[in-house]
């Protein structure tokens, strides 16, 4: 069964693997110096075709194709090309370098979301919301907070993809089939000559491991998560039933019938490719999971999952960057569903907790009072004095000054928490992050 209908992307990657690998040779006179010469001239014009997207001819894999072109480029030395390696340390040295590439490349657009993030919140430093737990009104924050939230998750998301780029970035060529080889070759040599870290020990497990994308699956499986939980409360909030924020018209759609329409399509297309990277971290593990030492033809299957998963990240991170910075916040509706949900009793609670009484009957007692004020469908600050005093006899008139949002959000200064100076310390700490390459 052929695959070069989708490992075509490898072509760059096997292009310059067997570049450091026949120079290797050269190097090492496993081969002459003549025919190390027309290997590299071969090898380096097949490089600038396919950068210049011309493809190269068909054949079983994209590695046969190669060889294919090279005998035309470079007439019989190209049978000398293979020697020292195996199809199976060959294909996945090749694979490593594409999966360091594209880690690179998801790290930049992650590294630019998480900006986007930290940007919305510099722009919303004033604007208060309620902070919800099981999606009903808890305590109020700055949306600042709230938004910061996701810019920790993304870069959170960033750390995770180098540590798997650590352990990607090791070098399999050399391993050849499963044993090694005869050759007085240089793997050392090749490794620092294509940016590997070290080689890989042992041989079995090289031309074997695919743990490096398991690890990159689950890592983009995470990235997906995040922008999946936010793009769910986008679709909340540009509801008309909240109308915190507005998305901008190049990322909503309208209806076929309803004129009045503004649909998150955007939101909605990432939220669902969510489920495409999970199928691919699944489908990994699943051709891994049987798989007898050392090389399987199995492996070939590798790849699909990848790439798919790969394109559906890219594509997602590419939407939902400029998705947020084109949001418009609603600060007023923000501000104004505060008064939902009696947010302030926490509060409350704490102030008693202060005055000497035990957390837990304070929460009672303030429970007591919420329940009083639901029943007659009046804000907790309008309970009048003389009928908190009833629920305890420390209630004073205090409690109109504990009873406000802003008061509430500047109390919370504890390391992490919602109060404008701790939002500012995350802003900068961030920012110090993200300049970091």
């Amino acid at each position: 069964m052929a695959s070069i209908g989708f490992d075509h992307r490898l072509a760059v990657y096997d292009l310059t693997a067997s570049l450091a690998h026949v120079e290797m040779l050269g190097r090492q006179r496993i081969i002459s110096g003549r025919d190390r010469g027309r290997l590299v001239r071969g090898l380096a014009a097949l490089l600038g075709r396919v950068k210049r997207g011309v493809r190269l001819p068909a054949a079983e894999d994209i590695h046969y194709a190669i060889e294919k072109a090279l005998f035309k480029a470079a007439g019989p030395a190209a049978g000398r090309m293979h020697t020292a390696r195996s199809r199976n340390d060959q294909t996945v040295t090749a694979f490593r370098l594409y999966v360091r590439d594209q880690i690179d490349v998801l790290s930049g657009s992650l590294e630019d979301l998480s900006a986007a993030f930290v940007q919305l919140a510099e722009k919303n430093r004033r604007a208060v919301m309620p902070g919800y737990t099981h999606l009903q009104p808890g305590q109020p924050i700055l949306a600042a907070h709230h938004f910061l939230a996701y810019a920790w998750m993304f870069q959170r998301d960033r750390e995770r993809l180098a540590d798997v780029r650590r352990r990607t970035n090791v070098l399999p060529l050399g391993a050849a089939a499963l044993a090694g080889t005869t050759f007085p070759i240089d793997r050392e040599w090749v490794a620092r000559r294509l940016g590997f870290s070290g080689v890989i020990e042992n041989s079995i497990d090289a031309v074997s491991d695919r743990d490096f994308l398991a690890e990159f699956l689950a890592a983009l499986s995470l990235v997906m998560a995040h922008l999946s939980r936010f793009c769910e409360e986008l679709m909340i909030w540009s509801n008309p039933c909240f109308a915190f924020v507005t998305v901008a018209d190049p990322f909503v759609t309208g209806s076929s019938i309803m004129p009045q329409k503004r649909n998150p399509d955007m939101a909605e297309l990432v939220r669902g490719k969510t489920g495409r990277v999970y199928g691919s971290l699944t489908a990994v593990l699943t051709l891994l999971k049987a798989q007898p030492l050392a090389y399987n033809r199995d492996l070939q299957e590798d790849k699909p999952p990848v790439f798919d998963a790969v394109d559906a990240v890219k594509a997602s991170l590419d939407v939902t960057a400029p998705m947020v910075r084109s949001l418009r916040i609603n600060a007023d509706k923000m501000r104004a569903a505060c008064r939902l949900g009696y947010i302030l009793a926490t509060d409350l609670a704490d102030a008693l907790v202060r005055r000497g009484m035990p957390f837990r009957q304070a929460h009672g007692v303030v429970a007591a009072a919420v329940n009083y004020a639901q029943e007659r469908d009046l804000p907790l600050e309008d309970i009048p004095l003389p009928v908190l005093r009833k629920f305890s006899p420390l209630f004073g008139t205090w409690v109109h000054e504990v009873l406000s949002v802003d008061g509430a959000v500047a109390a919370r200064k504890s390391r992490g928490g919602t109060a404008p100076a701790e939002v500012s310390r995350q802003i900068q700490r961030l920012r110090r992050l993200l300049r970091k390459k």
